[in-house]
């Protein structure tokens, strides 16, 4: 495992973390095959965690907790997310601070993820939802200062709406936001037009989630694919963006090395930009977990392929359906 400098923080953090949401909201998991997956992320050398109190109501975060106990002597980093308070994802332009993150419900939040957690500081807790027009207003300054005065919070962070990567430049500005979360991906290659350059400026971390398209760019999926009802990717693959995936994921399989799989590469690809410092897929499988850690081994993709790749940027805006 190769580790890289968590921005200004300061943190070494493993190029591949652990994405947590698959423990909740994801059929087809099982519990004890979960646990395994955990213990042997850590055996490869994984040392980020990213999980949110919206993952199972706190579940995905007690598993953490579990895990940081029987880890004890290694350090993980522990990252999770405050709910918004009408717990409506994503947020959407004109939601008010107030009925969001007021002070009580960003220190609420925080008080049930120690607990869930089971420690007393939070490594990095980050605001689940975002928009850059609350930057300036200060009742979640205030609490992000006072759980930071307390020892509860060592840094804090946001979670970026989808395909909205410049939605959160303002509230890096403020000084009080030392990392940011966005989906970056063969496809969603924005990031590097406004957040990259500003967070490299400002020495912001950058965690990188959803790099398999939900699923896309592991090549698994077809027009024929359907989830379960429980399932929140039925409602995220509707048949508008299901087609849509196929054909850009199919559009790449030309371009996949001899003895590589496409979510090898979609890995690859990201792990290409400095800029990202550690990326967590959701694993839930051993086999999974023992491929996508396999990935960081310091080697790169061919030049050649890493610029065809930049040709399959695929520009999305927010829809009904992406959620």
């Amino acid at each position: 495992m190769k580790y890289r400098v968590f921005g200004r923080s300061g943190w070494e953090v493993s190029e591949i973390g652990y994405g947590m949401w698959g423990l909740a909201g994801w059929t087809g998991s099982d519990l004890e095959e979960v646990e395994e997956s955990l213990h042997r992320s850590v055996e490869l050398g994984c040392n980020f965690f990213d999980t949110a109190w919206g993952y199972g109501a706190g579940k995905s975060e007690q598993i953490l907790g579990q895990l940081l106990k029987k880890h004890a002597g290694k350090k993980l980093v522990a990252a999770t997310k405050i709910p918004p308070k009408n717990f409506k994802w994503p947020s959407r332009r004109g939601y008010l601070l107030k009925d969001c993150f007021p002070a009580d419900h960003i220190i609420e939040y925080t008080e049930k993820s120690l607990s869930n957690l089971q420690v007393d500081c939070i490594d990095l807790q980050q605001f689940h939802v975002w928009e850059d027009d609350w930057a300036n207003q200060d009742e979640w300054k205030t609490a992000v200062e006072k759980l930071v005065r307390e020892g509860k919070v060592r840094r804090f962070g946001v979670s970026v709406n989808r395909w909205e990567p410049a939605n959160v430049l303002n509230t890096l500005r403020t000084g009080l936001i030392d990392s940011v979360q966005v989906i970056y991906n063969i496809f969603d290659q924005n990031p590097e037009d406004e957040l990259f350059p500003l967070c490299r400026e400002l020495g912001i971390g950058v965690i990188a989630r959803v790099p398999f398209d939900e699923g896309t760019l592991t090549g698994t999926l077809t027009k024929h694919t359907v989830f379960p009802k429980d399932d929140w990717r039925s409602t995220y693959f509707v048949p508008e963006n299901l087609n849509a995936s196929v054909d850009h994921a199919e559009a790449l399989r030309p371009l996949i090395p001899p003895g590589m799989t496409m979510a090898e590469m979609a890995l690859r690809f990201i792990l290409c930009n400095p800029d990202v410092h550690t990326i967590i897929p959701g694993m839930r499988k051993v086999r999974n977990v023992n491929a996508n850690m396999g990935v960081s081994d310091g080697k790169k993709l061919d030049e050649g392929l890493r610029l065809q790749l930049r040709n399959h940027r695929w520009d999305r805006t927010p829809t009904g359906w992406s959620q």
